[in-house]
């Protein structure tokens, strides 16, 4: 069964889960350093997780806004 969708989504929506997006990221980024540090390996292991997950959902809103430097988010 199809998702409903209501496309009711603002571009000014978009552009502020992006921003939200890449700070997470770059959080994720700075843990996973911070893991390394440590030697946590497990920390390691779920902060790349994250980061991986944050640059597929990155790529797909730059994609649907329209940035020239995302030809497709699928790869």
């Amino acid at each position: 069964m199809p998702s409903k969708r209501t496309y009711n989504r603002t571009w000014e929506e978009i552009e502020i889960m992006l921003e939200r997006a890449e700070k997470k990221m770059k959080k994720w980024r700075d843990f996973f350093e911070e893991c390394r540090e440590r030697g946590d390996r497990d920390g390691m292991k779920d902060a790349a997780r994250n980061f991986k997950a944050l640059e597929g959902v990155i790529k797909t809103l730059k994609w649907t806004l329209g940035d020239m430097s995302v030809d497709t988010p699928l790869e």
